[in-house]
């Protein structure tokens, strides 16, 4: 299809968004934006790269900050290793590329947390790099025009979804070229009941004409769903409260949560109060649960948490080495998981 990526330009002059990353090729502001959409819907993604933006303006300034800030501005986006790997990489480009934004695909890929796509995306719309984007859209829109059954999630679909979109790429215009095809999976050719219709590629799309556009793109694997059981235990004494923070290498790594209980199912006060786990906590210290939240459910990729809050008041505060007390007034400052943050919001500050 010698004039695919004519197609598609003129479709994105057309419709492309007014997105604020777009008023200028700014690699650090590409950047940014290119990471917090990787798991985020762009009308939520907007309102957190206007904030981090505000807050980071620049690269020094990310690097100078703290790990426990950045996560904190991150606070409701999830996938924090998005975060701390962004804070990872602006020290590194400070310490190994004096302060500025490396200008080759290489050495962009070197930095931490940014892998093929990303390195493409930058290098192509900052630097005019013949670097081809590949992405759920583009995989999207590529398969369904093409036809293409290969499995995305095989190495010969990588490959060959690959070789498809730097055979297309305008290479006078790569930047443009690899929004556009992005854009277009977004806002046109989107997972579920597409605009065929209106569609610039209707009558050259294979599977709009074989009638299979719900069928592409085809994975070979769906990933099985865990599910985890968390018991919060919030645990008050007078207006103060504890807070302890992830360290294992799971999910929410460096966040501040609740003492918890991780159970392999659903228990109810009964339970928790006779659990080994529960009477370690507390040792001989008679205890009672003031109240019990209904399961709350909270889906990440692959797991699905169901979570309980058990509200404990005490009359006596408890030494622990890992729990940190604090107050209504002070817990603004500490970066949590978002099921903590609506339970604050709910308790606390309603």
């Amino acid at each position: 299809m010698p004039d695919f990526h004519k197609i598609l330009t003129l479709w994105y002059q057309q419709n492309k968004r007014n997105l604020p990353w777009r008023t200028n090729n700014d690699p650090y502001s590409v950047w940014i934006s290119e990471i917090i959409l990787q798991q985020t819907r762009i009308d939520q993604g907007t309102a957190y790269y206007l904030r981090f933006i505000n807050r980071f303006p620049d690269i020094k300034s990310l690097a100078n900050s703290s790990e426990e800030e950045v996560l904190k501005m991150w606070q409701g986006l999830g996938y924090y290793s998005r975060a701390r790997n962004m804070h990872h990489a602006a020290m590194q480009i400070m310490t190994e590329f004096e302060g500025k934004f490396p200008s080759s695909y290489n050495n962009i890929r070197m930095l931490k947390g940014i892998g093929d796509y990303t390195a493409s995306a930058i290098a192509s719309i900052s630097f005019g790099l013949e670097n081809a984007v590949i992405d759920g859209n583009v995989y999207r829109v590529l398969s369904r025009v093409y036809g293409i059954d290969t499995p995305i999630d095989t190495g010969n679909g990588k490959k060959e979804f690959s070789a498809l979109a730097h055979s297309l790429l305008d290479k006078q215009n790569p930047g443009i070229f690899n929004e556009a095809l992005m854009e277009f999976g977004a806002l046109q050719c989107v997972p579920r009941n597409p605009s065929c219709f209106q569609c610039p590629f209707q009558d050259r799309c294979v599977a709009f004409n074989i009638n299979k556009v719900d069928q592409f793109p085809v994975k070979s694997k769906q990933a099985k769903q865990k599910n985890r059981y968390f018991n919060y235990l919030y645990i008050l004494n007078n207006d103060n409260f504890y807070l302890e923070k992830r360290q294992a290498k799971d999910i929410w790594h460096n966040l501040y949560q609740f003492p918890m209980i991780e159970t392999q199912q659903s228990i109810d006060e009964t339970e928790l109060l006779s659990s080994p786990e529960f009477q370690n906590l507390f040792n001989e210290l008679k205890v009672t649960i003031e109240s019990v939240t209904p399961e709350i459910t909270h889906l990440l990729t692959h797991q699905k948490l169901h979570i309980r809050f058990f509200k404990i008041n005490l009359a006596q505060k408890i030494i622990k080495s890992k729990w940190i007390i604090t107050s209504k007034r002070e817990v603004s400052k500490f970066p949590v998981p978002k099921p903590i943050e609506n339970y604050l919001t709910n308790k606390l500050f309603d």
